[in-house]
This record gives structure tokens, sequence and C-alpha cells, in this order.
């Protein structure tokens, strides 16, 4: 109908047009064009209406026998949907069928992969034990590393396979026999001037290794960086020493071990003496070896002179017995006089001097001559025990300056780094143990040095007494 107004939309412009006030011939003219117009597009559109309907019956035809095949289309696409449905039906049965297989084989897998993995995680830690404990081993110092194999495995970088399996099972049995050997030959070390000489190595299993040249003898540490033994820095003491070289001479069944593989050994390469930790003590422990040798040196007197005057007073006395019997008192003197160096016969010859006086004038000559003699025996033991006293206090002041060094360095660099603290521990700790190492022999040199002039002072306080008693009982009445 949009179609049909279009094309008659000229025709009734023409008639709109044919209205206006024209003039009469022009208006006829128009008329009959107009007539012409109209019935020609008249007979278009009804030449264009048929073949509209013809093309519409075309169309309803087509429609129809289309209608009729897609109808058929459809009930075979039905028909073909109910069968690919049945088909649907039985593969999603058989699908469930293969996923509950599958579930039950993926479980079956997983834990064979986790027992695979955790065997092979057993086998790749102890191809790294053993390959570690193969380059450790002292024994491979002299002969060639059989373990090149472990390497890749304990890198993950190859699936082991039973053959590495059992060469690993060997290789272990192999090391278990070499932690039995004892093994003497010759071969090529660092000695302690970083050079490399030729020595006799003695490998006692996996734990200590020796070596004997011709100037010294000595332990070893195994390198397994550059599978070479290098001797320690420190010689071990000459008994160690001398065990070493008669084993290896074939003199003597024992040989000391370091059961720990080097570490008691390389503990004894580090460990400081005493003289080389006294530096460590900062400017205090001066004082304290002063005191030491100050001690010593009145240590040392005090022992030559009490030496020196040790005399067996027993013959002594028995001689001034058997001469006062015979009231030979002249010849009881020069026998003390043969022994005037003695504080003990000096003592005598006092109270031989005086035999003529009463008992209490000559008790009181003989006590006067042991008082002469106490302070020579006595002397310079109450300074020694100062000194004593004295060692463990400058100790303490050690103590205390080191703590104050330790700190500051605290206050300025807080506890991140221990090292810049160790210096005024060590002040701290070595002071102490110096002074307490000095007073402690100090002290008990003094205790038996007291206790032996006491002695001596009582032997003679003893022989005056027999004295007096001599005397008295040999005295002739005037």
């Amino acid at each position: 109908m949009k179609a049909n107004f279009i094309k008659l939309l000229p025709v009734v412009l023409v008639l709109a047009l044919s209205s206006l006030p024209l003039q009469a011939d022009d208006m006829r003219q128009m008329q009959i064009e107009t007539r012409q117009a109209k019935e020609a597009l008249i007979r278009k559109a009804e030449a264009e209406k048929a073949a509209a309907d013809r093309a519409a019956a075309e169309s309803r035809r087509r429609i129809l026998a289309d209608r009729t095949s897609l109808e058929k289309a459809i009930s075979d696409l039905e028909a073909a949907n109910k069968v690919l449905k049945k088909e649907m039906d039985t593969l999603s049965d058989q699908h469930e069928g293969l996923d509950i297989k599958e579930t039950g084989l993926t479980e079956k897998l997983a834990q064979t992969d986790s027992m695979i993995n955790e065997l092979v995680g057993v086998i790749r830690v102890n191809a790294k034990d053993l390959d570690a404990l193969i380059s450790q081993n002292l024994q491979t110092a002299l002969a060639k590393h059989a373990g090149s194999f472990l390497e890749p495995i304990a890198l993950e970088s190859r699936f082991p396979g039973m053959d590495d399996v059992r060469a690993m099972a060997d290789a272990w049995l192999d090391q278990i026999d070499a932690s039995g050997e004892v093994t003497l030959g010759k071969g090529s070390i660092t000695d302690r001037g970083g050079r490399e000489i030729d020595a006799d190595i003695l490998l006692i299993g996996p734990f200590t290794a020796a070596y004997r040249t011709g100037g010294e003898t000595g332990f070893c540490n195994y390198a397994p960086a550059g599978g070479r033994l290098y001797a320690l820095s420190r010689l071990p003491s000459g008994r160690l020493q001398k065990q070493i070289t008669q084993y290896m001479a074939g003199q003597s069944d024992a040989v000391p071990v370091d059961i720990s593989r080097g570490g008691a050994l390389r503990q004894l390469t580090h460990e400081l003496r005493l003289w080389e930790q006294v530096p460590k003590g900062g400017p205090i422990v001066w004082p304290i070896l002063l005191i030491l040798a100050v001690g010593l040196a009145i240590i040392a007197e005090r022992i030559l002179f009490l030496v020196r005057q040790r005399f067996d007073t027993g013959s002594l006395m028995h001689t001034i017995d058997t001469l006062g019997a015979d009231g030979n008192w002249q010849a009881c003197q020069q026998a003390c006089d043969r022994h005037i160096h003695i504080p003990v016969a000096r003592v005598l010859k006092a109270g031989v001097l005086c035999c003529d006086m009463l008992r209490e004038e000559m008790e009181n000559a003989l006590q006067e001559g042991i008082l002469k003699e106490i302070p020579s025996m006595e002397r310079f033991l109450s300074t020694l025990g100062m000194l004593a006293a004295i060692a463990p206090l400058l100790g303490l002041l050690g103590t205390v300056t080191g703590m104050i060094d330790t700190f500051h360095v605290i206050t300025l660099h807080g506890t991140g780094d221990p090292r810049l603290m160790s210096g005024g521990i060590s002040e701290a700790l070595v002071t102490t143990m110096l002074g307490l190492s000095v007073a402690i022999p100090l002290m008990l040199a003094q205790t038996l040095l007291n206790r032996t002039v006491d002695n001596r002072i009582g032997e003679m306080e003893e022989k005056a007494v027999a004295l007096v008693n001599i005397v008295h009982k040999n005295r002739r009445p005037s």
C-alpha cells in the first residue's frame, strides 16, 4: 500500500496544481495531459498490482512447499534426536563408569607416585650422605674417589635406577669396611709452613690421620674440597708424638685416635695457652704479673733460706747431753760454734753460756735467743700474704674495667656484632683468671712456709727446754 501511495503521489500533485487559476488553454491542455498521465499511472499501477499478486502467489506456493519440506526435516531431526539421545544416555553411563575407573586409577597412581617419590627421596638423601661420607673419609686421601655416580643422583639431575641402588649398597659396605682399616703409606701433605712435602701417612679408619717426616711427627686434617691432607699448625705433646712414632714403627699397639673426626684436634689447635691469653687482659695484667714475680722471688728466697737452715738437731743435743754429763760446758759451747749458722745452734749456745744462772734466768736467756731468731725466719712472709690478697683484687678491678669497656661498645654499636664486645669480655675474664691463678699458689706457699717456720720455732723451744733440763740435771752443787 505504501508503494502504491508513492506511485499515485505525482497524480495527486498534478491534480492539485490543476486547480490553480491558469489561462484557459493552458488549463485544458494541462487537464488533457493530466488525464493521460492519470490513465497511464492507473494502468501502470494495475500492472504492478497484477505482478505483485503473481509474486505473492508464487511466494505462498514456495512457502507452502518449504513448509512441507521443513516439517519433514523437523520430523527427521526429531527422529535423529531421539536416536542421539539414546546414544548420549548410553555414552553418559559409559562416561560415569569411566569416571569411576579414572578416580580409582588416579588414587592408585597418586599412592604409587607418593611411594615412588618417597623412595626416590630416601635414595637421594642417602646418596647425598654417602657422597659426603666418601668425600670426607680420610681413606680417600690415598685412594681414588669412587662415588662420582652419586652426585647426579643427589642433585636430582638423574633418576636413580636399580643399578644405582646396588652401587650405593656396595659403596656403603665399602665405607663400613674402610671405617675399620688402618693404612700406613707414603704420600704428599701440606706442612705447617704451607709447603707440599712427602711424608709417612698413618690413616686410622675415617677418624684420625697422622704424619711423620724426618723432623717432626704430628696430626693431619683432611680437606674434602681439595682432597689433600694438611698438617695442624700446632704439634701435639711429646708424649703423643712418641706414641705415634712407636705405632708407625711397629713398636706399640696403642695410638691416640680422635673419634670426632678432627673436631678435637681443631680445638687443640685453637686452644690458647696461658701466656697467649695474658696480653688480652689489658693493662691490669702487668701489675698482677709483677706481684707474681715478686711473690716467686720471696718464695724462692724463703725456700733457699729454710733449706740452708736444715740440721739434725738430735745429734747436737746428744753431744750436749754427753758433754754436759761430764760438766764440760766449754766443749758444749764449741760444739754449738761448729754449727753457728744454724738458728737452733745459736739458741743452744746462748743457753750454754748461761748454764751457771738460775733456771728462770736461763729460760729467759733462751727465750731471748729464740725471739732474736724469729724475725729472720718470718721475714717476707707477711709481704707474701699481702701480695696473695692483692692479686685477686687486681683481677676484680680488671673485671670491672673490662665490663665498662663492653658496655661502652654496646652503647656505641649495639649488640649486633659480638666480636666488638669480645675485647672487653676477654679483658674481664683474663684478669680474673690471672688474679686467682697468682693468688692461689701464693697463698698456698705462704701457708706452707708459715707451717715450716712454726715447726722450726717449736723445735727451738723444745731444744731450749731440753737444754735447761740437761743443765740443771747435770749441775754440780757449788
